[in-house]
């Protein structure tokens, strides 16, 4: 038995990793070890030689499986230590730099305005950007002969030879989703339409695709008083400037009656343009009470309900609170212009934490 002890502690002391001590396990306490084969001799031999050989026979077993279990955990113990060795990090040292993006000023300005506006009560509607002449034009009282409907001016969709129906169009304004949504939820209403559209214009303040929000809010006692106090409001909060000035002006337009185009205070000052200051004046918007043959068109009744409208570029009064000359960089894909001009992921717009974070 000593020669046992001995050969098997020096093995497994020797042993170099957990399948080699998996192996030696088996050939001294498995079912077929030596170790095993000797406790099975115990009942070939007298009482007296079983009193004196199976105590040892059990310490010899008990000592080799401790010295199993002690190996095994030394040799997890090292492994470990060794894919630590390996594994190491220095969390002290500063993280590789990652290129972030930035989001478009027609987003941000999207974001703020759709704030200020839920923040009166207004929610947004959508429609599509490709909709049908009646939609674009009949629905919003506009002529056939009104230029806008001219091929010069609007993008007509094709058809086929023989097929006489008037083609579809590159949506013109956002008017028409005023008319889907008073057809489907009818009045009392209070929305914006944010949206593209699209005008064959190109030049340093237009492009053929651009961004435009409409607004509309119909009920029963609705007046040019309440269209002013909402443009007032969204001004003061959009250009953060308290008691900023506006001038409606009579004007025409074949939607609404009486029309209104809008413009706010401002001031040129070594070719710089300050919002709410100063005695110039510059247009930012179209607006009026809905026209009765519109409310007729969506199926609102025009001698319960009455409402008002506007409508203004979202690219423009971008280019007017955040100082952008140019209208086509907009839409260039420059890196260095939306490094430049764009606002950080996390600085969402709200009311009460800033719009311009």
């Amino acid at each position: 038995m000593d020669d046992l002890r001995d050969k098997y502690i020096q093995a497994i002391a020797g042993a170099e990793d957990e399948a080699a001590l998996e192996a030696l396990r088996l050939e001294a306490v498995g079912k077929k070890g030596e170790i095993s084969l000797k406790m099975r001799e115990l009942g070939k031999m007298s009482a007296e030689e079983r009193q004196v050989a199976g105590p040892k026979l059990n310490a010899l077993k008990d000592e080799i499986n401790a010295a199993l279990a002690a190996k095994k955990a030394a040799l997890g113990d090292a492994a470990l230590d060794a894919r630590l060795r390996e594994e190491w990090l220095d969390v002290t040292l500063p993280g590789r730099p990652m290129r972030t993006g930035s989001i478009h000023p027609i987003s941000q300005v999207t974001e703020e305005l759709t704030a200020i506006f839920a923040d009166m009560g207004f929610s947004v509607a959508e429609g599509p950007q490709i909709d049908t002449d009646w939609y674009n034009f009949d629905a919003l009282n506009i002529p056939g002969h009104h230029p806008a409907r001219a091929e010069m001016d609007t993008f007509y969709m094709h058809r086929d030879e023989g097929d006489n129906r008037p083609p579809h169009v590159l949506r013109t304004h956002t008017s028409p989703v005023q008319i889907r949504h008073m057809e489907k939820y009818g009045a009392p209403c209070r929305i914006i339409a944010p949206g593209r559209v699209y005008r064959a214009d190109y030049d340093q303040t237009h492009t053929p695709m651009f961004h435009q929000v409409e607004g509309l809010a119909i009920d029963r006692d609705i007046s040019m008083a309440n269209l002013k106090w909402v443009l007032e409001e969204f001004f003061a909060a959009f250009f953060e400037v308290d008691g900023i000035k506006t001038r409606f002006r009579a004007s025409h337009f074949p939607f609404t009656e009486p029309s209104a185009e809008v413009d706010i205070q401002c001031s040129w000052e070594d070719g710089q343009l300050k919002i709410g200051e100063g005695d110039g004046w510059l247009e930012v918007l179209g607006s009026g009470m809905v026209h009765p043959k519109v409310l007729q068109a969506a199926g609102v009744d025009p001698s319960e309900w009455q409402g008002f409208a506007f409508g203004m570029g979202i690219d423009r009064i971008a280019m007017l609170k955040y100082g952008i000359p140019d209208l086509r960089a907009f839409f260039d894909s420059d890196l260095r212009w939306l490094k430049h001009y764009g606002f950080s992921s996390l600085g969402v717009p709200t009311l009460h934490g800033g719009l311009s974070a």
